[in-house]
């Protein structure tokens, strides 16, 4: 029996504007489980015990047991019991990591259905390999990159409970996920003031911006999508940047840099000196919604030459801009479903941004499901209005794991991705 909980947090209602033909706005987790637990000794999979293990921690996450219901001009959320064997359930076999990514490629086309609860945990062997893939799909109506890790991170295991499996069953946040730094806004008047000039300011720069020329990377999509994953030595990442006051998010986009040169010149086209990105900035955790993140632009400095020195000139402009992003909360046309309408029009012409570059941390620790464990997490995050390419990174148990997303039949994602392996490299030895 189903019954009326609350109206959509306005951002949420938001994000299903923004799920369309075209524009699946689906955040996607792929990984792979070695054998234990639930995985048998052979690498095949024991679903019905997965589903047992996980119904209670499904049942204590209300975001995974609800759907969204038109009411009027918006909609409400309804609870309903997810059916696990339409919710979690098996497919493949895949053929080692290329069969994972291209499979991936094509869910980031395939809609969720809105009638049922918006996720699902789909489970398959991998050939190759004789481990078990898992791919998480999970709407942005219910959560935005920072909330989806940590549903996910609900869902499994620490190693200190994978024992007790019957008796214990993980939080639904975790103070791992949540970045220490964010701080609350002020009200005080000269604050509230600069405030609505800069995002007067935002909004003029989001519907006429020209930041970007005519380019391969802006324009329409074809059917198909292109996945490549990358990951790296975290540690190693932290040991070369921290001790010049920079991030793991900088070095990030300075690989990223890399990958546009390489990218742009086998597509045969000049190299500018700048390309700006829009990259998510989380926000401090408040009230119900799902979806709390700014957006900070930054401009990749493609034309400089020294590695070392695009890597401070990032650092440099993420160290003002962050705080920027994070005083002024959601970006003002996703505050709400009308505002989404206007920038997914806005989104099919716009030249503001020429790419998406996304980095969520994630749990430090080997985390397991129905006592598998997870060994290895790639983040997916969706391609909206005419970008064709973007970044998504997480961290997970001493790396860095990332995967690039992109429209098949216009871009080399192959080649982006290969010189984005060869700058972690530079920055881990």
């Amino acid at each position: 029996m189903r019954s009326a909980t609350e109206q959509l947090a306005a951002v949420d209602e938001a994000n299903l504007v923004l799920d369309h033909v075209g524009q699946v706005n689906v955040f996607l987790i792929a990984g792979l489980f070695e054998p234990g637990g639930f995985v048998r000794t052979d690498g095949t999979p024991d679903i019905a015990t997965m589903r047992a293990v996980l119904a209670d921690r499904i049942a204590a996450l209300p975001s995974l047991c609800r759907v969204p219901v038109p009411v009027g001009r918006s909609h409400h959320w309804v609870e309903a019991k997810p059916d696990l064997e339409r919710h979690i359930r098996l497919i493949g076999p895949f053929d080692g990591i290329d069969g994972i990514e291209r499979t991936c490629g094509q869910l980031m086309t395939v809609p969720l259905p809105l009638d049922r609860p918006l996720w699902e945990l789909l489970i398959g062997p991998d050939s190759r390999t004789g481990n078990v893939v898992f791919v998480l799909r999970i709407h942005h109506a219910i959560a935005d990159g920072m909330a989806a890790l940590a549903i996910a991170h609900a869902l499994f295991e620490r190693a200190a409970t994978v024992d007790r499996l019957a008796v214990s069953t993980p939080p639904a946040s975790d103070p791992t996920m949540t970045p220490a730094s964010i701080t609350t806004h002020g009200k005080h008047p000269l604050r509230m003031m600069r405030r609505a000039i800069f995002s007067v300011g935002r909004i003029l720069k989001t519907v006429f911006g020209r930041g970007v020329n005519t380019t391969v990377l802006l324009g329409d999509r074809g059917p198909r999508r292109g996945v490549v994953f990358v990951d790296t030595d975290l540690r190693a990442l932290k040991t070369r940047v921290r001790p010049f006051g920079m991030t793991v998010n900088d070095a990030l986009l300075s690989a990223t840099t890399a990958g546009y040169i390489a990218m742009l010149q086998a597509a045969g086209e000049p190299i500018p000196s700048v390309l700006p990105v829009s990259t998510p900035v989380a926000l401090g955790r408040r009230g119900s919604s799902g979806n709390q993140v700014g957006v900070m632009i930054v401009r990749l400095p493609l034309a400089e030459p020294d590695p070392d020195a695009r890597l401070r000139l990032v650092a440099d402009q993420t160290h003002l801009e962050k705080q920027r992003a994070r005083d002024q909360g959601t970006l003002e046309f996703m505050r709400g479903p009308t505002g989404a309408r206007i920038m997914d029009r806005i989104g099919r012409r716009q030249r503001l941004v020429a790419g998406f570059v996304t980095n969520v941390p994630g749990p430090a620790s080997r985390m397991f499901l129905a006592g598998a464990p997870v060994t290895a997490v790639w983040p997916l995050a969706v391609l909206a209005g005419n970008v064709r390419l973007g970044v998504a990174a997480s961290s997970y148990a001493g790396r860095l794991w990332c995967s690039i997303h992109f429209d098949e039949a216009s871009l080399p994602g192959v080649v982006f991705a290969q010189a984005m392996k060869e700058e972690f490299v530079r920055l881990t030895t």
